[in-house]
């Protein structure tokens, strides 16, 4: 099922309006949250790279 973004009714698969609004309903909104979910990993990931980097890469003046 597709929610519209803009009323967030739930419609059947296959639809490209809302049934509620009228407003059109995202085409690739089967995968979008397993997308952000890969992507918030990813940037996770890159974050702590360079923090990880930049604790090896900076200078460090104890005294």
């Amino acid at each position: 099922m597709a929610a519209c973004l803009y009323c967030q009714q739930d419609n059947p698969k296959g639809e490209s309006e809302c049934r509620n609004c009228g407003m059109p309903l995202p085409a690739h909104a089967d995968g979008a949250r397993e997308r952000r979910q890969r992507r918030f990993l990813w940037f996770c990931i890159a974050l702590a790279v360079f923090c990880a980097v930049m604790i090896v890469w900076l200078p460090r003046n104890l005294f």
